[in-house]
């Protein structure tokens, strides 16, 4: 037998060292950064112009799980709709902050439209199209006067698709100058970077307080985006939003954005984060709030929603009971996590298990706080449920899933409705 040198530690995510902003709408205040829980954001795909279809996807993000949501402003007609989307919300009970995406005019919308600047929460920033020359400082100035003006929070998002062309020139040109000249790639780090805590040292110049900026980098690689914040968290202490921007559709952005944000949260990098998903034809805006909250709970970071374990499935199991039943009860509780969430404080952490035969059944069911270990081929047709780490009953016949799922409900009605009455 090997001789351990030391205990083994677990690996948890580094805490995160930035200032802590704060994004509010009436009573709702949604606090990033410093010691504050990693924040999911997302956007709406709608044309903002319809305020009704903006607002009800507005609530579906919310309901799902999102606790900021971007809007694009993009013309005159846009701004014009913001306070009826937020009038919207109001009367429907989601008081989400609510993001404004700004890109080219924003400067103009903001001053032009005062009822859009005090109905947002925070305002998108970016420098690379905030405006060229003397227009350019002008133009970035105005916004940050009206974030001030309005005490709201403001995100100076750099995107290397839209990359401040001058700077990027001047970078370039020095780097020529070098004895030993960096990579391309090198430079346009650099060029995120510079744009980002130069624009933020101009904004805190003009009187806007430190704590009210949060900075973004994005690019579309997974290799770009780890590079870049790393070293970005090195050169400032803003708070930090994350995320791929163009993740792609499906599996490809579900996985690059995993990886990429899952190895920066581990690292204790990111405040906020947004999985920038293309929905495929039907598919819910929500998906991209889901992952998000997967990424987050899986590093131990945040609890959501009950996790489910499965397994998946061998020779040993032939069955498709284990899994259809798995599929139920997730999204049973999923469904029922917004009305739960304020009915069973804690429902959020609690573990089910939903396993396929008895080699690891039993051992997962126990480890859960609810499992059920189905009977695998050849096996006999009885399935042990195991509650608190004990062997409760055992299930047979062909109502086992319905049976099972019941037992779920009673689970969570006894255990945390008696933490709601004590509390």
């Amino acid at each position: 037998m090997i001789e351990p040198c030391l205990p083994i530690e677990p690996a948890y995510p580094k805490p995160r060292h930035t200032r802590q902003a704060r994004a509010q709408w009436g009573s709702r205040v949604v606090t990033i950064g410093g010691d504050a829980p990693v924040r999911i954001q997302s956007m709406t795909n709608t044309d903002t112009v319809d305020a009704i279809g903006t607002a009800i996807q507005v609530k579906e993000l919310a309901i799902a799980g999102s606790e900021l949501v971007r809007i694009t402003v993009n013309t005159p007609e846009a701004a014009a709709q913001v306070p009826y989307i937020r009038e919207q919300l109001d009367r429907m009970g989601i008081d989400v902050p609510l993001i404004g995406d700004f890109h080219y005019n924003g400067h103009r919308l903001l001053t032009d439209y005062p009822d859009c600047a005090q109905a947002l929460s925070k305002y998108r920033i970016n420098p690379g199209n905030v405006g060229k020359g003397d227009k350019r400082d002008k133009q970035f100035g105005q916004m940050i006067e009206a974030a001030m003006r309005y005490d709201k929070v403001v995100r100076i998002g750099v995107n290397w698709g839209s990359l401040d062309q001058e700077l990027l020139a001047d970078l370039m040109d020095i780097n020529s100058k070098r004895a030993d000249p960096w990579d391309a790639r090198s430079v346009m780090y650099e060029a995120l970077i510079t744009s980002a805590v130069e624009s933020a040292g101009r904004a805190v110049e003009m009187g806007m307080d430190a704590s009210q900026i949060i900075l973004s980098c994005k690019v579309s690689g997974v290799q770009d985006l780890i590079s870049v914040y790393r070293e970005l968290s090195k050169r400032c202490d803003y708070a930090l939003h994350l995320g791929l921007t163009e993740a792609g559709m499906g599996t490809k952005g579900t996985v690059a954005s995993s990886v990429a944000l899952g190895i920066l949260q581990q690292e204790g990098i990111g405040d906020t984060i947004r999985v920038s998903l293309t929905p495929a034809p039907g598919e819910a805006r929500t998906q991209e709030v889901v992952i998000a909250s997967e990424i987050i709970q899986s590093l131990g970071l945040r609890s959501f929603v009950p996790s489910v374990t499965a397994c998946p499935g061998c020779g040993r199991t032939t069955s498709t009971t284990f899994q259809e039943l798995a599929q139920q009860i997730d999204g049973y509780l999923r469904t029922q996590m917004p009305v739960w969430k304020a009915k069973y404080p804690g429902v959020e952490k609690m573990k089910v298990a939903v396993m396929g035969c008895i080699v690891n059944g039993p051992g997962e069911s126990k480890h859960a706080d609810i499992g059920i270990s189905l009977p695998g081929t050849g096996e006999a047709p009885a399935a042990p449920v195991f509650i608190d780490g004990h062997k409760a009953l055992t299930l047979r016949g062909d109502n086992i899933a319905s049976e099972f799922h019941q037992i779920v409900e009673d689970y969570v009605e006894k255990r945390y409705g008696q933490i709601a009455e004590n509390a």
